[in-house]
C-alpha cells in the first residue's frame, strides 16, 4: 500500500474539554476515507488538525513518514499538499472566480501567472465554472461557489483533498452538482477525506469509512462493514436515523 497520511494517537482539548483522543487511522494513495458521526463528535476537528488549522494537543501526524508537527515543517507548504474544502467556501469576495483560483499558485507555488491561469482554466472547466471566470463569489449560487471552491484547492495540485462537509451550507438542490463533482475525482482516483452528512455519498463512493463519536472512532472499515453493523449500538442508532432518508 502506498501510504500518504498517518494519524498516531492524535489528541486535542479546548481548555478542560476534551474533543479527540486518541484517534489513529491511515490514508493510502486513491482512498475516499468518509468520517461519518453525529455533530459534535470530533469530525470537522479531526480535519482541521490534518490540515493544521487547529494544532493538536498531542500525538502526531505523519505524512509520507515525516511528523507535519515537526517545528521544521514548512506549514504553508504542507497546506498546499493538502488542499482543504470548507463548508463556507472560503472564497475571497472581491476577487474574480479566476482569481482566486490563481492568487495560490502565484503566490505560494509562485507559478507564473500564464501557467496559473492554464491550471485554473482546467480546473474550472472540469467542475463546469468556465462561463463564471469574471464572476465575483456574490454573484454565484452556493453550489456554484463550492465548485469553484473546490478548482481553487485542486489548481494548487494538492496529494489529499480534505471536505469539511461541503455540502452542508447549500440549498438540497445544489447538494447534487457538488457530490457529482466529488465522485468524478473519486473516479479519477484523489486521494478524498471527506467529513459528510451524506451518507449515500459515504456508502457508495468511498472504499473506507470511520464513525466517530465522542472524541473517539468507534468503529472503521469498509462501507460494507459499517452500514451493514448490527453489533455496535451506538453506529446502529446513528445509522437508523438515515435508514428512511
Amino acid at each position: 500500500m502506498d501510504g500518504i497520511l498517518k494519524i498516531n494517537h492524535l489528541s486535542k482539548s479546548f481548555g478542560t474539554h476534551v474533543v479527540l483522543k486518541d484517534v489513529n487511522f491511515s490514508v493510502n494513495k486513491g482512498d475516499v476515507t468518509c468520517i461519518i458521526g453525529a455533530s459534535g463528535s470530533g469530525k470537522s476537528t479531526l480535519l482541521r488538525c490534518i490540515n493544521l488549522l487547529e494544532t493538536p494537543t498531542a500525538g502526531e501526524i505523519l505524512f509520507h513518514e515525516k511528523n507535519i508537527l515537526d517545528k521544521s515543517v514548512d506549514v504553508n507548504h504542507y497546506r498546499a499538499q493538502t488542499g482543504m474544502v470548507f463548508q463556507s467556501f472560503n472564497l475571497f469576495n472581491n476577487m474574480t472566480v479566476l482569481k482566486n483560483c490563481t492568487v495560490g499558485p502565484v503566490k505560494v507555488l509562485k507559478n507564473d501567472k500564464k501557467e496559473a491561469q492554464e491550471r485554473a482554466m482546467h480546473f474550472l472547466t472540469k467542475v463546469g465554472m468556465a462561463p463564471y471566470i469574471n464572476a465575483k463569489p456574490g454573484q454565484l449560487s452556493g453550489g456554484q461557489k463550492q465548485r469553484v471552491a473546490i478548482a481553487k484547492a485542486l489548481t494548487m495540485n494538492p496529494e489529499v483533498l480534505l471536505f469539511d462537509e461541503p455540502t452542508s451550507a447549500l440549498d438540497p438542490q445544489m447538494v447534487g452538482e457538488v457530490l457529482d463533482v466529488m465522485r468524478t475525482l473519486a473516479d479519477e482516483g484523489m486521494t478524498m477525506i471527506v467529513v459528510t452528512h451524506e451518507m449515500a455519498f459515504a456508502r457508495d463512493v468511498s472504499n473506507k469509512v470511520v464513525f466517530m463519536a465522542d472524541g473517539v472512532i468507534n468503529a472503521e472499515g469498509s462501507p460494507g462493514e459499517i452500514f451493514s453493523c448490527e453489533d455496535n449500538h451506538t453506529l446502529k442508532e446513528f445509522l437508523s436515523r438515515f435508514r428512511n432518508s
